[in-house]
């Protein structure tokens, strides 16, 4: 299974990475708390003495979630950052982070994709959400330098949920009224086991 990260291609990974051994989980923010939903503060000072930790941390959040991207406002922090871990439909894993991220479409050229998007924030929701098949992801690095990653597929559609997060927007605003106000009930109902199911994963990093 060949692993990408930072789009390039690397060495393989263990599932349970250095980031995710090294950090301590946080809180996962949900759906109606404020950070959510305003855009995140841009990242104008870089270097791992300033994010490292809060990296590992999300690192270690989103694998006990069970997620394939996080962003920094669903861990309650301000910045223009997230970060992913997926396998795509490929088989090839993707792993990265992305500061102060910018995303490119060209629906009219490659169309959309159908699928199923759910959200850590919105736990134990999902809804059928079309997403552009391609995608060209411009950000920067923990060091502030800039990168330029093109994707399709499930890759592309987690990079274009996380960068919307950090613009203010969750994937159930984009669903009609009526798939939203499903999806909540469902979240509603399935909530619980949810966090017990991640508290769970938790003990398994302790």
């Amino acid at each position: 299974m060949p692993t990408f990260i930072q789009g390039r291609l690397s060495r393989r990974l263990p599932e349970l990475t250095a980031e995710v051994r090294r950090g301590t989980p946080l809180r996962i923010t949900e759906y109606g708390e404020e950070i959510l939903h305003r855009p995140c503060q841009p990242v104008t000072e870089f270097g791992a003495a300033r994010w490292g930790a809060l990296i590992d941390d999300m690192f270690a959040t989103m694998w006990i979630a069970e997620g394939c991207g996080l962003a920094a406002n669903q861990v309650d922090v301000d910045a223009a950052l997230f970060v992913y871990d997926l396998t795509d439909e490929h088989g090839d894993r993707h792993v990265g982070h992305a500061f102060n991220p910018r995303i490119e479409t060209m629906t009219a050229l490659f169309g959309t994709q159908p699928g199923t998007e759910g959200c850590l924030s919105v736990p134990g929701a999902n809804a059928p959400l079309p997403r552009p098949t391609r995608a060209t992801l411009h950000a920067q690095d923990i060091d502030g330098h800039p990168f330029t990653l093109t994707s399709t597929g499930y890759l592309a559609r987690c990079l274009i949920h996380e960068t919307q997060h950090l613009a203010g927007t969750v994937y159930i605003d984009h669903l009609s009224p009526h798939a939203q106000t499903t999806a909540l009930n469902h979240s509603a109902t399935h909530r619980a086991d949810v966090l017990s199911h991640r508290a769970t994963r938790q003990l398994l990093l302790s």
